[in-house]
């Protein structure tokens, strides 16, 4: 075991849309322009905060969830974070949903505050004040209270109208005894645009993305007492680790594809690195734009994002998408991930894709959200036959026939048993979003199936 000592802080709030991830990001960006190394990280399997983490960051965002990687890990990966690439300062880490809120049926397992006392971190409560006084004392009063073994730390109060409002709010929290760190007022400029699943990826929006993440850091610097937030962070006690820092590299025998840009934005940072861990190299590609897979690659992974959004334009590639689907059939490994599965499809609404597999999708109202602990059904290239993972699913698309070849998961809901994705060949396709550096074995098995063809591509 090693003592790890990372200033670090939690920031969470009552419920969702208090403005986490605006304090969470202005605080970030607060304290790199104050000239810290600051280490990004986001309870939960959400994507999209993480994107605006790593702007204001300057290194990747990471996530911490205890159900898709299971909770002995969570303080190896966030030591793994905070030292990645160099060690960090001070360390920011955003929850999701309430305080208290974890997955469904499971108490607070995965929540906020589980994973914050995991990492014995203390808690900044964000408190949407527009419309209250002295009520946020008695609401200050419960979560303080409701659970000894989580320590709130503080309060930021957001959307407050005017300095008197700032003072009732500081005069009614005063016999708390929790420090008021902040008050931030109304700034409808802040607000990050969103859609069917949320907000817009940070990588979506290039110059727009930049320009918030630019206004959070100031309207934090301006409104957030720095220092007392970083003494805060400092009273963390060290973390027992046992170990930091990523394994080495084996020997290279792979070169995967990664598919990026505007259409596959989401991907936990520990994917890559797990991948080359593994031995393999890894390099990006864009379906949108590159009219061909990168040179000599054994095997390609396509990861989620909005293809949706951008199915014009991926259909528009037409010679990738018969690239791929040509390797795919020649034996080359695929896995595919809810947009790579709809990718892979034959049709996505009305626009041509690969036709690896043979399904359709079209855009839906419903919205399919939830954690899943899915079973392999058949051996694949990520797989053995009988294997259980835990993963996410979070889309408004549906298929419309999953082709041929086995299910790629099947898993049982409240109400039915499903039969998720496909295997055929080698390729792996399904909407479960995994994090793989909590499924060990996954990318030691894909980077296998890679090399055992590897020289096959151009």
């Amino acid at each position: 075991m090693v003592g790890l000592r990372v200033p670090r802080v939690v920031v969470s709030a009552p419920a969702s849309g208090q403005g986490k991830t605006s304090v969470a990001t202005g605080l970030l960006g607060a304290f790199r322009q104050a000239g810290l190394t600051v280490s990004p990280h986001k309870v939960g399997p959400d994507y999209i905060d993480p994107g605006y983490h790593t702007l204001a960051a300057g290194r990747p965002g990471r996530n911490l969830d205890p159900f898709l990687v299971g909770e002995e890990r969570i303080v190896p990966m966030f030591a793994h974070g905070a030292v990645t690439p160099q060690p960090a300062d001070v360390a920011v880490v955003e929850g999701v949903m309430g305080l208290f809120d974890g997955a469904s049926g499971r108490a607070d397992f995965a929540s906020t505050a589980h994973v914050a006392r995991l990492l014995a971190a203390p808690v900044v409560l964000v408190v949407d004040a527009s419309g209250a006084a002295r009520s946020v004392a008695a609401l200050l009063h419960g979560f303080a209270t409701f659970d000894d073994s989580v320590r709130l730390g503080g309060v930021i109060f957001n959307r407050v109208g005017s300095p008197a409002h700032t003072a009732l709010l500081r005069e009614a929290v005063e016999p708390l005894g929790i420090p008021v760190l902040g008050a931030i007022g109304r700034r409808d400029s802040l607000a990050v645009p969103s859609r069917h699943l949320g907000l817009v990826p940070a990588a979506e929006r290039s110059a727009a993305a930049l320009d918030v993440v630019a206004e959070l850091t100031q309207v934090v610097r301006e409104a957030v007492d720095l220092e007392a937030v970083l003494r805060l962070a400092r009273s963390a006690p060290p973390l027992d680790v046992p170990e930091i820092g990523p394994p080495p590299p084996a020997p290279v025998s792979a070169r995967i594809a990664v598919a990026a840009g505007r259409a596959f934005t989401f991907g936990y940072a520990e994917q890559p690195e797990v991948l080359r861990a593994a031995g393999a190299e890894t390099v990006p590609f864009d379906p949108m734009v590159d009219e061909r897979l990168p040179k000599g690659v054994d095997g390609v992974v396509i990861g989620g994002g909005f293809p949706e959004v951008h199915a014009a334009d991926l259909a528009a590639n037409a010679a990738l998408r018969a690239e791929l689907a040509a390797r795919a059939r020649a034996g080359m490994p695929v896995a595919g991930e809810c947009a790579g599965l709809l990718y892979l499809g034959r049709r996505l609404d009305e626009h041509e894709m690969c036709g690896v597999l043979d399904s359709e999708a079209v855009m839906t109202e419903r919205l399919t959200l939830g954690y899943r602990e899915a079973v392999a059904p058949v051996a694949s290239v990520l797989a053995a036959a009988g294997t259980t993972v835990r993963g996410h699913e979070f889309h408004r698309t549906a298929l419309v026939g999953r082709g041929d070849g086995e299910p790629a998961w099947r898993w049982r809901t409240r109400t039915a048993d499903v039969a998720d994705g496909a295997v055929r060949g080698n390729v792996h396709a399904s909407y479960l979003h995994l994090n793989w550096a909590g499924n060990p074995g996954m990318a030691e098995r894909f980077v296998a199936a890679c090399a055992a063809g590897a020289g096959a591509g151009p």
